[in-house]
């Protein structure tokens, strides 16, 4: 596949990823939705399945989604290096559209929400408890189970050009779908669970653009290179634990 293909589809998978994603976070948050008050589990189940959606889209890429994942690939040697460029960009470009996209099918929710300046949690994450250690500690853990199931699920074949193979056994894409659930439920409590660096940048990013149309808001950009930086060490290293383990 050449490299301008990687970058339509991961375009694609990534923008249809973020715009259910945060979708199920604006019908949760904003009033006057048919799932207003949907709650955590709520949040949790549509994130998974907005996983599925997005992934099964861009399958002809291997749906990456997510920088961690293609980094992680290349360092398990899954994925050539020259291609991690392409993959990122496209994952950072689809996640600003995704997010836009979001807020264009909310825009009546969100000009009638009585706080529009505290609506940055509907596209990027934000701990709980304060503490960028334990915060990054956290989204290393997350990331790093998700990229421990991708390289080393059973059903798990390595293809060409960092494009995955799954096996019936592990239910395709649903699979990974399933591993971001549980995840969300066991290990989202802290920080929201980015595990995805573009995830969480590329909507802050258009909310940043959005804020003048839909109310003052802050980024909070003073946490922003937690749910990058810590996606990016997890998937790095279930990279290295890849080739450091009798050969898989």
């Amino acid at each position: 596949m050449s490299p301008g293909e990687i970058f339509v589809w991961e375009v694609l998978g990534t923008a249809v990823l973020i715009l259910l994603g945060t979708g199920v976070v604006a019908n949760h948050l904003l009033r006057n939705t048919n799932g207003h008050g949907g709650g955590p589990l709520f949040i949790n189940v549509g994130w998974g399945f907005a996983v599925f959606t997005g992934a099964s889209l861009a399958a002809p890429t291997g749906a990456h989604l997510n920088p961690a994942v293609t980094l992680g690939l290349a360092v398990a040697g899954k994925v050539s290096w020259g291609l991690v460029p392409v993959y990122v960009v496209a994952q950072l470009i689809g996640a600003i559209i995704g997010a836009m996209l979001c807020w264009a099918t909310y825009k009546l929710q969100f000009d009638r929400h009585d706080a529009p300046q505290n609506t940055l949690g509907v596209f990027s994450t934000a701990p709980q408890i304060r503490g960028y250690a334990w915060n990054l500690v956290s989204e290393i853990i997350g990331t790093f189970v998700l990229l421990a199931f991708i390289l080393f699920s059973p059903g798990y074949k390595a293809g060409t050009d960092g494009i995955p193979q799954f096996g019936n056994g592990a239910l395709g894409y649903a699979a990974v779908a399933f591993v971001v659930l549980v995840i969300g439920t066991s290990l989202g409590g802290p920080t929201g669970y980015a595990i995805n660096p573009a995830r969480d940048l590329g909507p802050r990013i258009a909310y940043a653009f959005l804020m003048p149309i839909r109310g003052k808001g802050d980024a909070d950009w003073a946490y922003s290179w937690v749910p990058v930086v810590g996606p990016l060490i997890g998937g790095t290293l279930a990279g290295l634990l890849y080739l450091a383990l009798p050969a898989q």
